[in-house]
């Protein structure tokens, strides 16, 4: 049920980005809840990725550099055309003072541009950071997914995993902390590559690991004591232990509930997560996650012309920002990434037996052609190389 599994997948972003708009919009400063919404957003790249990576390398005719090169072109198609817009309104109107290192974020660097500043300076171009980390995640992982020797991808996912852990352990003995323990990639490639072990796990069997059917859910428990715990006042030692535990403690349930949408959860959830309004909020995702500080700099702007309060966090600004951000996103998908999408066609992941026009007027009057040498309907292969507007290949992969 491919679309079944992509509405929910859907259903996840559409969650994740709604965390991030209750942090930025809603909830005072200090709340969790925008940053686990980017976590789930990392595991869900990582997945979905690596899942299509795998799918071109294990088909009949696979080419790594056909697929390397389709790869980086379908995904610039998805990603720069709208980020290269939100940066040239930026640049044009000088919104919030960030001309001025609009070069940093240009070049996917703006991680290491506020961990260097120590401080979210411009403000209105913080959100970058994870758009940052997820393309330099995009140069680097398909030459893993696509070159390393088959057997050594899972190795491989569990030590760059067991890297980031050790590396957000370390911090502790480091002193204060700084935006360099949050913002530099390895700070978050343990939930990047836990989505990718996904896909190399369940490309390999469907089921599930004993320990992780047994762990998911008292991580789970621990987590939400420790976002309570973090209300309370702390000695500095517990602060890095409860800092350590949100960002580590997640990682399996959410990625527990990734594998479980792609497979196609079923039950009350799984016929939530496929709601009209929820699969459409994750279509548009990643316009929401791009623009949403960028329309909050404007409506903070217009004050004397809103009747209510949208200056200070609260349900005024969550009302009017939010639902701003939702129709400029739905605008930008509807007029302008929905049609850039189609041009994903061009470049498929596995290249055409024959291009001779003889072989595609073949191809044309024959519905059940052979494709990678099986026997399939054409619309079947059509959808798996093209997938249409509920695939997850089309919809956002922020962020």
């Amino acid at each position: 049920m491919p679309n079944t599994r992509d509405r929910q997948l859907d259903g996840l972003r559409a969650i994740a980005v709604t965390m991030v708009l209750y942090a930025h919009f809603f909830a005072d400063d200090g709340s969790p809840w925008g940053h686990l919404g980017v976590r789930l957003f990392f595991v869900l790249s990582g997945f979905l990725i690596t899942r299509v990576l795998l799918d071109a390398r294990h088909a009949d005719r696979y080419e790594p550099s056909t697929a390397l090169k389709s790869f980086y072109a379908r995904r610039a198609l998805r990603i720069f055309p709208p980020y290269f817009a939100m940066l040239a309104f930026v640049w044009i109107v000088n919104l919030e003072g960030a001309r001025g290192n609009l070069p940093w974020h240009a070049l996917y660097l703006s991680n290491f541009w506020y961990a260097l500043q120590n401080e979210w300076n411009p403000w209105v171009l913080c959100h970058t950071w994870s758009l940052s980390i997820e393309e330099q995640f995009y140069v680097a992982w398909p030459l893993v997914i696509l070159f390393a020797p088959r057997r050594s991808i899972e190795r491989i996912c569990i030590a760059v995993i067991a890297c980031s852990l050790a590396y957000r352990l370390c911090w502790p003995v480091t002193g204060a902390p700084t935006l360099m323990r949050d913002l530099i990639p390895f700070a978050s490639m343990d939930a990047l590559v836990s989505g990718a072990l996904l896909a190399v796990y369940r490309a390999r069997t469907p089921a599930w690991p004993k320990w992780l059917m047994l762990s998911w859910a008292p991580l789970a428990a621990a987590f939400v004591v420790l976002l309570w715990l973090k209300l309370a006042p702390m000695t500095p030692a517990f602060e890095w232990a409860t800092w350590i535990g949100i960002e580590v403690l997640p990682l399996v349930p959410l990625t527990m509930l990734v594998g479980c949408c792609a497979v196609g959860l079923g039950g009350y959830v799984g016929r939530l997560l496929q709601l009209p309004p929820l699969t459409a909020l994750g279509r548009i995702s990643y316009g929401v996650y791009l623009f949403h500080p960028i329309v909050l700099s404007v409506v903070v702007k217009a004050q004397p012309w809103i009747p209510v309060n949208v200056s200070e966090q609260g349900p005024g600004r969550f009302l009017v920002a939010g639902a701003a951000t939702l129709i400029l996103a739905a605008i930008s998908w509807s007029v302008f990434e929905k049609r850039l999408n189609l041009l994903k066609r061009h470049f498929p992941y596995i290249a055409p037996r024959n291009d001779s026009p003889a072989a595609s007027f073949a191809q044309a009057g024959d519905p059940d052609y052979r494709v990678d040498g099986r026997r399939g309907h054409r619309s079947t292969i059509q959808a798996r190389d093209n997938p249409g507007r509920d695939s997850a290949f089309q919809t956002s992969d922020v962020q």
